[in-house]
């Protein structure tokens, strides 16, 4: 992988944020970039790089609400799933989103690529970015949890499906960098997730469903 993954815990909500800082050129992307514009603006003065690119997990507020002020400060392109558009479209710089599919590629120049893959349950258009042997899965799947299923747009039988024949089917070996802070850890491999985390571990959707939808206290 031809870039460095920088991770900040920001907010009240345990978020991580990620800046994705290539090797080689001049492009910097920050990935959900929510709570504290400003820390992540001064960051990009550091690198002495604009920020060219954010990339949305997904279209939840604690991973979106600095966008405005990133977009306010660099004319960057923002990259969602295509199911997200309608939760998307009331913001502002919505009209200026580059929407995509599941497996596009976003090209960072120097060979450092970002493969996206749409991973439905979260939200509809819930996605997750490839970096190398580096996964930021966003609010998809946690270190030993998994997103919320029962919020507007949550679909359990969908996010089963995106944890088991998706994400369960790439290397072990990829490095598992969470949306949030909400684990023991801050990241765990994918191989070390389908023995710890009891959502990767269910045969079969319903027992799935149940489990990830049982009444909580």
């Amino acid at each position: 992988m031809h870039m460095t993954i920088e991770r900040y815990a920001l907010g009240p909500m345990a978020n991580f944020i990620y800046l994705l800082v290539p090797s080689l050129g001049d492009r910097l992307a920050v990935v959900d970039p929510a709570w504290d514009p400003a820390f992540l603006l001064a960051r990009a003065a550091e690198l002495g790089r604009p920020i060219t690119d954010i990339l949305l997990t997904h279209h939840h507020a604690d991973h979106s609400n600095g966008v405005e002020a990133l977009l306010a400060a660099h004319p960057a392109r923002v990259h969602a799933q295509r199911n997200e558009l309608p939760q998307l479209r009331g913001r502002a710089w919505a009209q200026d989103l580059v929407l995509h599919d599941h497996g596009d590629v976003i090209d960072l120049g120097a060979d450092a690529t970002v493969q996206l893959l749409h991973t439905p349950g979260h939200t509809p258009g819930s996605q997750c970015l490839l970096c190398g042997d580096v996964l930021l899965t966003g609010d998809t799947l946690f270190i030993d949890g998994c997103g919320r299923c029962d919020l507007p747009g949550g679909d359990a039988e969908a996010m089963y499906r995106s944890l088991h024949d998706i994400l369960g089917k790439l290397d072990g070996h990829v490095r598992v960098l969470p949306g949030h802070d909400y684990g023991p850890q801050p990241e765990a491999t994918l191989d070390d997730q389908k023995k710890t985390n009891p959502y990767m571990g269910f045969q079969t959707n319903r027992d799935f469903f149940d489990y990830r939808m049982r009444p909580r206290g």
